[in-house]
């Protein structure tokens, strides 16, 4: 009896029946039999995640996306298969994924157009007009953020007394729109654990399109014996929108070391973004052109960078948005103007009292 059975009692069992033998007091075995007691268990976690995350967006060419569910603690293997919207998705099988997985993915099999779901006219229009939208040097318009924020150009280099930083966001999109519906390919693995489950990964490759694929809901479900109904996982792919940035000190002086920080959207956005900041006509503070990160840290900000642009650019592989925010900087009653330098620390009172020494040793080597 078994009272409450584990994988560890997995394996088989023997039952033998014996006498002993009087004269020589030795056992002897009449009869035996064996059983093989199979031990199942349900999967105990599932997720799915994107592969080679985050990723940068792609505008002018289109690429291929994965995404990989990971199904822990069964025995045996569960089945795993994904849906799309609710749908399954009749995926071609593959016993490896394409060599070539930045070009591509395509399939002989017929054409079925997607522009049903959830798309309206008036966003294929749009996304459609933006095919002639002018790009300056390979960047779109939302890289020249002085001209939609103020005509008046002594705002940048005046001193304010706002507190919160000013904020503009745009959004890009890509110039290429595909109309078929994507072709999926899936591909398994299996990895045995030391106790005796497996663990299944499920990838899930396509030719992602971002003016069909943004907001589609995928799910990964799972079935396995030991469940009395499928295990579930979903995303909803999204790109980021209204990114919230956060300034500390909310009240930046000189000398001060400000940080700037993205700590949000205003959506869920999957898979998790690429952050990347620059200043807009000019190297950041430390003279590199840009910074990959979700906060930009400037130590000792100088007097010079009042009114200075920077950019936040959010991506990943269903669209981009600029975010631009200024840096005011107010003067510091602890450092008397002029005595700071180009990195906003003060020369202080020590180095004027060394040039005094210095002055009066000439004065009396003169006299």
């Amino acid at each position: 009896r078994l009272p409450e059975v584990r994988i560890s009692d997995n394996g088989p069992y023997e039952c033998h029946v014996g006498i002993y033998d009087r004269a020589t007091r030795e056992k002897v075995v009449l009869a035996s039999g064996n059983i093989f007691l199979n031990v199942m268990a349900p999967p105990t976690s599932i997720e799915v995640v994107a592969a080679d995350s985050p990723a940068p967006f792609s505008r002018y060419q289109a690429q291929n996306f994965t995404l990989v569910c990971i199904v822990s603690g069964g025995k045996p293997a569960p089945m795993v298969y994904f849906k799309r919207d609710g749908e399954p998705i009749d995926a071609v099988p593959l016993t490896e994924l394409p060599a070539s997985s930045s070009g591509s993915v395509q399939d002989s099999r017929p054409f079925r157009s997607l522009l049903h779901r959830d798309v309206d006219d008036t966003k294929m229009q749009k996304s459609l007009s933006l095919l002639d939208t002018e790009y300056r040097a390979g960047r779109p318009y939302t890289e020249r953020p002085s001209r939609s924020l103020t005509q008046d150009p002594n705002l940048f280099v005046q001193p304010t007394t706002e507190n919160i930083p000013e904020t503009v966001v745009s959004r890009e999109f890509p110039r290429w729109v595909h109309s078929a519906e994507p072709v999926y390919f899936l591909r398994h693995s299996r990895t045995p654990g030391s106790d005796g489950t497996v663990e299944v990964r499920a990838l899930l490759t396509w030719t992602l399109n971002p003016q069909i694929d943004n907001e589609a809901l995928f799910s990964c479900e799972v079935k396995h014996p030991a469940l009395s109904m499928p295990m579930q996982a979903e995303v909803t792919l999204v790109a980021p929108k209204g990114p919230k940035i956060m300034m500390t000190p909310s009240r930046a002086r000189v000398g001060d070391t400000v940080r700037i920080l993205v700590h949000g959207f205003q959506n869920e956005v999957f898979p998790e973004p690429m952050f990347t900041w620059t200043r807009v006509g000019s190297r950041l503070l430390d003279g590199s052109a840009e910074f990959d990160g979700k906060e930009l840290v400037l130590e000792r900000v100088p007097a010079e960078l009042n009114g200075s642009m920077y950019r936040c650019t959010a991506q990943n592989p269903l669209g981009s948005t600029d975010t631009h925010t200024r840096l005011i900087v107010f003067e510091n009653p602890n450092i008397p103007r002029g005595t700071e330098d180009s990195r906003g620390s003060a020369s202080g009172p020590t180095g004027v009292r060394l040039t005094l020494v210095l002055a009066l040793t000439v004065i009396l080597e003169l006299t």
